[in-house]
């Protein structure tokens, strides 16, 4: 690089929220050496002239280039300068993982005191004996009240009666297709669906049928004609939808509840992500409470650690027929963990970390759409993104390739059901817990998005 065109390159504009500016540099440079712009052997500004350049201090500058040697990417060469490192001089990339989907950290809330908290009240109300011994599958009285009322949140017309307490989604999930379809039938799914119910089909040896869908999502004729296929239920995840963050209109669900009414089959609403999304449109239980099983997690919206989801059946039958499933598999939810989410609800320390996670979300996502080409969906909600890549890269080769340079990101194939994905990635921001590094991963991922792929030919042996 000729002097001349020293600074041509340093067109760095600071993040509010991305850390310390001198960090800020270090992350522009990790992402202009993976892009390419910058090479091994290319000499670095002198500090001074840096410092002037991007209008701040010296000492910024200073403990820039410091960081940037720490992580291997700079070499000192006395009198010569400062130069971009060698290749072989870079240690191993710390893995960085925007693959997992999971709630952040709570801003503002101390997790670890109201779990302190939480256990102890609920060791001054309940028996250690009873708590260690085995409970009422489904759930008591007080924890399907708890339910209720975390559910109301979200559902209109909440009845106790028909809340079953579940250990995970995943088990709600798939204590629903045991009880109300049987080894051969169709679970009527969108093109691009979790990953979990592709799963849990082909472990109960149940057909996934492919539904036509549009922008909005599936089409009412598109779950006609699979209903026609041999449908027994039908599969929704309408707000903030994993993978692609689209949020499904009122529109569209009013159509698609007629058309499973008129068809006789239910509807599995699996809804882990309207909290986060103010104003989210009507729950499809709402719409047609007779017709509707609703899942609701508290993997996404609290932690994974509680273990917890919450069914809405359409009536008690419903929740007898789903917890006689669930009993096959699992016989009850932790009840340590039962008592901890009913204390955490009722006393207002659920939605004190909910508002936590909601506020560290949004910060990510504002961060992310900062660093990020896109384009995304308007909503800056939720804890995923789908990021959607140029021509040049395909998802599983970008998937690949980050592995390699330390960032684990999820191709659209995990999601996609037959040939024909969509180019792009799930891009999750809950699961680094420090925003800073979040930052740095999405710089080093906008980097390497941005850059041609060349030889990614695997080798054959």
């Amino acid at each position: 690089m000729h002097n001349d065109d020293m600074y041509a390159s340093w067109t760095l504009a600071f993040v509010r929220g991305a850390g310390p500016r001198y960090r800020q540099i270090a992350d522009f440079i990790e992402t202009s050496v993976a892009a390419n712009r910058m090479q091994p052997g290319d000499r670095l500004p002198p500090q001074r002239g840096l410092a002037q350049h991007l209008g701040v201090d010296l000492t910024t500058v200073t403990r820039a280039y410091a960081e940037a040697g720490q992580r291997g990417l700079l070499e000192a060469r006395g009198p010569l300068g400062t130069f971009i490192a060698r290749p072989a001089e870079q240690p191993l990339l710390q893995m960085l993982d925007l693959g997992m989907n999971m709630p952040p950290l709570p801003l503002g809330c101390d997790l670890q005191d109201l779990l302190r908290r939480g256990l102890a009240k609920a060791m001054e109300r309940h028996d250690v004996g009873v708590m260690m011994t085995y409970h009422q599958a489904g759930g008591g009285p007080a924890e399907r009240e708890a339910g209720a009322q975390w559910l109301a949140q979200s559902v209109e017309r909440v009845d106790p009666d028909r809340v079953l307490v579940c250990p995970g989604a995943q088990a709600a999930l798939a204590a629903v297709m045991l009880a109300y379809s049987r080894p051969g039938d169709g679970i009527i799914a969108e093109p691009l669906v979790y990953p979990g119910l592709l799963t849990a089909a082909q472990q109960l040896g149940r057909r996934v049928l492919v539904a036509e869908s549009d922008a909005d999502g599936m089409t009412p004729a598109g779950l006609e004609r699979a209903c026609r296929d041999g449908g027994r239920l039908v599969y929704l995840n309408p707000t903030l939808q994993n993978p692609t963050a689209h949020t499904m209109s009122v529109a569209r669900r009013r159509d698609l509840v007629r058309s499973a009414v008129a068809c006789g089959v239910r509807i599995i609403e699996d809804d882990p992500y309207s909290l986060f999304l103010d104003g989210a449109p009507s729950a499809l239980a709402s719409l047609a409470p007779a017709s509707v099983f609703y899942i609701a997690t508290l993997a996404k919206t609290l932690t994974p650690g509680l273990r917890t989801a919450f069914v809405l059946g359409p009536d008690r039958d419903s929740r007898r027929n789903v917890l006689a499933a669930m009993r096959s598999f699992a016989v009850m939810a932790a009840p340590l963990m039962g008592v901890l989410t009913t204390q955490w609800i009722t006393s207002g320390a659920a939605r004190q970390i909910l508002d936590g996670v909601r506020a560290e979300a949004q910060a990510r996502q504002q961060l992310a759409r900062q660093l990020l080409p896109g384009p995304f969906p308007a909503a800056a909600a939720g804890i995923h993104l789908w990021q959607p890549l140029p021509d040049g890269w395909t998802a599983a080769d970008l998937e690949r390739v980050a592995r390699d340079e330390g960032l684990s990101v999820t191709s659209s194939e995990a999601f996609h059901q037959g040939p024909g994905a969509p180019n792009a990635i799930r891009i999750s921001l809950g699961s680094i817990p420090e925003r800073e590094a979040l930052a740095q991963a999405l710089a080093r991922l906008a980097g390497l998005v941005s850059r041609q792929p060349r030889g990614l030919r695997d080798v054959i042996v």
